[in-house]
């Protein structure tokens, strides 16, 4: 196996830091990495927002649910889906700007989310350890008005980055049969090898350090589908010029 595919089958979140600091040429280094990744159409959507700022580290990290390794990361950042630069490129050359599409708020979203996986991997690749904060979409109105984000913009998830100061297993994934189909999607087998998978999670979170809930995936994911999912970020996102057309 490769470095690199070794590298990628071997991430963990970590949500406990050091206080050692990133180096400013890493960071930057870090963040070019992110630019690297695929962008559709060449739009490159997506904005990064540094936040150093210890009261507007508590305060988001306040509104992620309380996350407190918001604040004591190295670094932190917030990716989002950005419009507003190619609606900007619309107007100065005197061209209407449609960006309410769904597919544009599409792009946008992936957009973030591969830059920010590829600085991830360049982040993990340099001893760094990484916990991506979706909680930041709990309050995404109050975080935007934070930082500052006009219309055509909103937070996707906030990034952590730091040197890691605990070493967690990987967690196991689901079996490759179950998620790699070949010409058809199709369900044979799926769940006699997820019922298989759910005893390699129940001892997974039985066994990690700390202890941990002890539920399979099967329970998790049935929790987290049979209840509402953040209801507000359909009128957020309206707000904020994502009127789904």
């Amino acid at each position: 196996m490769n470095p690199v595919i070794e590298l990628l089958q071997s991430h963990r979140s970590i949500r406990k830091f050091t206080d050692k600091p990133i180096a400013p040429e890493l960071f930057d280094e870090l963040v070019r990495a992110g630019q690297g990744a695929a962008t559709s159409s060449f739009l490159q959507g997506a904005t990064v927002i540094r936040v150093t700022d210890p009261a507007k580290r508590g305060r988001i990290a306040e509104l992620a649910g309380n996350q407190r390794y918001v604040a004591g990361a190295a670094e932190f950042v917030v990716f989002c889906a950005d419009l507003k630069r190619a609606g900007n490129s619309c107007r100065d050359h005197g061209k209407p700007f449609e960006g309410g599409y769904t597919e544009h708020f599409i792009i946008a979203t992936v957009d973030a989310a591969l830059m920010a996986q590829s600085m991830v991997c360049a982040a993990e690749s340099a001893g760094l350890g990484i916990c991506y904060i979706g909680g930041i979409r709990n309050n995404p109105g109050p975080v935007s008005e934070l930082l500052e984000l006009p219309q055509g913009v909103y937070p996707v998830f906030g990034l952590c980055l730091g040197y890691p100061a605990q070493n967690p297993e990987v967690k196991p994934r689901l079996p490759l049969p179950v998620i790699l189909k070949q010409e058809r999607y199709n369900e044979e087998g799926d769940r006699e090898a997820i019922a298989a998978y759910d005893g390699k999670v129940r001892e997974y979170y039985a066994t990690r350090t700390g202890g941990g809930h002890g539920i399979s995936w099967s329970q998790q994911v049935s929790t987290l589908l049979a209840e509402k999912a953040r209801p507000h970020m359909r009128e957020f996102l309206a707000g904020q010029g994502f009127t789904f057309k």
